[in-house]
């Protein structure tokens, strides 16, 4: 078993390249175990090339296993060998963004019981083992019902993966908890530039943490080839364009070497030249 082990919790096939793709090449480059846990299939994403929206309107939910066979090769991008669905794939489906009726499918995500999904998260941790735990913050970086969900049923499995009376397996208690994080500073940067769709002010984009909140700077530049590969790999919802890429809201971002973190569990790590920790293993 490789000394690093690292656990990504993420909440539809996309989310992991978007905002930790690098991070994920690089720490596989490195020889890490990198273990990606996705949360649903993407049924209720939006469809961006026209000659695939038909998948969109599908009822046997066929954007689902598209989106997962997108999925596989992205990660194959990333050098990242081993993805699982929460639950076995199709567990809990995309609940769509919030407010949306698909909220109220009983069968999605949001309306997860938090106990039994942290339960098959906490299987996963007790098999990996990783020492540290990444997904989002408590709003789901931007508020998405699935991932907030996602920040709460990892942070239960961080909790109780320790505890020998939840769940079966060996208790395991990884050290370091992390949530993605974009600073404002960075966004700032990032106003009025790419071919996309450009904003004119940083509350536009819609995410975005003060820079005190983030603690965690990686630097994975040299992987950046990797991550630019894998957002083309996810070719129903992602456009990519001159060092951009754009959703289907055609709003452009760039596509960032260093990815940011806040942590939120663990001790600090060794400090960067900018004075933020500068790995997530301490």
């Amino acid at each position: 078993m490789p000394d690093r082990r690292v656990l990504f919790v993420h909440a539809h096939p996309d989310d992991e390249t978007i905002g930790t793709g690098a991070t994920m090449a690089r720490y596989a480059a490195e020889g890490a175990h990198v273990c990606l846990v996705t949360c649903t299939l993407g049924e209720e994403g939006e469809v961006i090339p026209p000659e695939l929206r038909h998948l969109a309107a599908d009822r046997e939910d066929r954007l689902g296993a598209h989106r997962a066979g997108e999925l596989r090769r992205a990660c194959a991008a990333l050098g990242v060998s081993d993805q699982r669905f929460l639950g076995g794939a199709g567990r809990w489906r995309d609940s769509g963004m919030m407010g949306a009726p698909s909220n109220d499918r009983p069968e999605c995500f949001w309306q997860a019981d938090l106990d039994e999904a942290a339960a098959e998260l906490v299987s996963v941790v007790r098999e990996v083992r990783p020492q540290v735990i990444v997904t989002y913050d408590d709003n789901g970086y931007y508020g998405h019902p699935d991932h907030i969900q996602a920040h709460r049923v990892a942070w239960r499995a961080f909790e109780r993966a320790g505890d020998p009376a939840f769940g079966a397996g060996e208790p395991w208690a990884p050290s370091r908890f992390y949530a993605t994080a974009m600073p404002l500073s960075v966004l700032a940067g990032a106003v009025g530039t790419g071919p996309f769709r450009q904003v004119t002010s940083v509350a536009e984009f819609g995410f975005g943490v003060p820079d005190e909140q983030v603690t965690t700077r990686v630097d994975a530049a040299g992987h950046l080839a990797a991550k630019v590969a894998a957002l083309r790999a996810h070719h129903t919802q992602i456009s990519v364009a001159g060092g951009h890429f754009a959703l289907s809201n055609d709003v452009g971002q760039p596509v960032l070497g260093a990815e940011y973190y806040t942590r939120l569990a663990g001790d600090p790590g060794p400090a960067g030249a900018d004075g933020r920790e500068a790995g997530l293993f301490g």
